[in-house]
């Protein structure tokens, strides 16, 4: 009996390590089964979690991945290769990308041409019946290569060309040459991807061809080239003056126009002082003539609006001639008017008095 206690006893404490599958909560946890995910909205346990971070942390970590796989063994199971497999319905919650969306890559030179053409790429078949062989030959790879070795162990030297040459070795360049210009159109298409500027290759630079600030150096060069160093030889129309990093060496006579030297953090402030008092002291500059007549004008214009608005004073006569102008002094080369043969004694005749 003793032995049958001491093996219950060594089974119940083995039962004890272990916690049962059943888990209670206050509130329902929610779970994801697509992407094996559960979200515990229940309040923390503030006293524990002080207490004891670590194992309080375990706990509830144990009891919500025991609530997921219980919900995971509900559903359908299926055995494949000796193994229990679960099929996972689709997931509900949306996880954000680490990275940014693959963008597709851009179209070959090729690819566009046949975009545009309509061309399709065809299916071709692997291998390829070899009449002079009799024999199924791949259509690239190294059992292709050994074939072709097979097939041209002789080649015939063409009449244009040297008896002595080597075919094969001209034939192996010929290969080396096409994969080189594979290479580079790859690599053409890369950059053309990338709207990186292709300089030009394998043609000589002309003057066609040459940029605007290489003829600016070959017309500096040539007019430095003269006994007075281009000082007395005549301008172009619209020629600039050269300027830029390397000019003196192209212009052995012009003048370096030195740096000034680093100034020292009391100079500077200084500099600053003065440029701040420049500023605030600065006065706008005046012309003195056309202030002047300006406040002749303005004076004159006043005046003359005064005289119009002014009334004249009672019991004085208005010597104001009826004149177009208004002046009394406007006088004309005409004679003046006599009576004309009509006499009125109320009204005075104008004319010359006769004595």
């Amino acid at each position: 009996m003793d032995i049958v206690n001491e093996i219950l006893e060594k089974e119940q404490k083995k039962s004890e390590k272990y916690k049962p599958i059943t888990v209670e909560k206050h509130l329902e946890v929610e779970l994801d089964l697509g992407t094996l995910l559960a979200f515990d909205t229940n309040d923390l346990d503030t006293k524990l979690l002080q207490s004891n971070k670590d194992d309080y942390l375990q706990s509830l970590t144990r009891d919500n991945t025991q609530l997921l796989l219980n919900k995971i063994w509900e559903l359908p199971t299926e055995r494949v290769d000796e193994a229990i497999v679960v099929k996972l319905p689709e997931p509900k919650t949306v996880l954000p990308r680490a990275k940014p969306c693959p963008k597709p890559k851009p179209l070959t030179k090729w690819q566009e041409f046949a975009k545009s053409k309509g061309i399709t790429k065809k299916k071709k078949d692997k291998l390829q019946w070899d009449e002079q062989l009799q024999k199924w030959v791949p259509l690239y790879g190294f059992k292709k290569a050994a074939a072709e070795k097979e097939k041209n162990w002789l080649i015939e030297v063409p009449q244009n060309l040297d008896p002595m040459t080597d075919m094969f070795e001209k034939k192996a360049s010929e290969k080396s040459e096409k994969v080189a210009k594979n290479e580079l159109q790859r690599l053409k298409n890369i950059a053309r991807a990338r709207k990186v500027k292709i300089p030009r290759v394998g043609l000589p630079v002309t003057s066609d061809k040459a940029s605007a600030s290489q003829l600016d150096t070959a017309a500096t060069i040539a007019k430095a080239s003269t006994a007075s160093l281009g000082k007395f030889q005549d301008k172009l129309p619209k020629e600039k003056e050269p300027r830029g990093k390397g000019i003196h060496e192209l212009i052995p006579g012009k003048e370096r126009k030195r740096k000034l030297p680093i100034p020292t953090p009391a100079q500077e402030r200084e500099n600053n002082l003065n440029m701040l008092d420049n500023i605030l002291n600065k006065r706008p500059k005046i012309d003195m003539d056309k202030a002047v007549a300006k406040h002749i004008h303005d004076e004159q214009v006043n005046r003359s609006e005064e005289k119009k608005n002014s009334k004249p004073a009672k019991g004085k006569r208005n010597f104001k001639a009826k004149t177009k102008g208004g002046n009394p002094t406007n006088f004309t080369a005409k004679k003046p008017k006599a009576g004309k043969g009509q006499r009125n004694p109320a009204k005075k005749a104008g004319g010359r008095k006769r004595r």
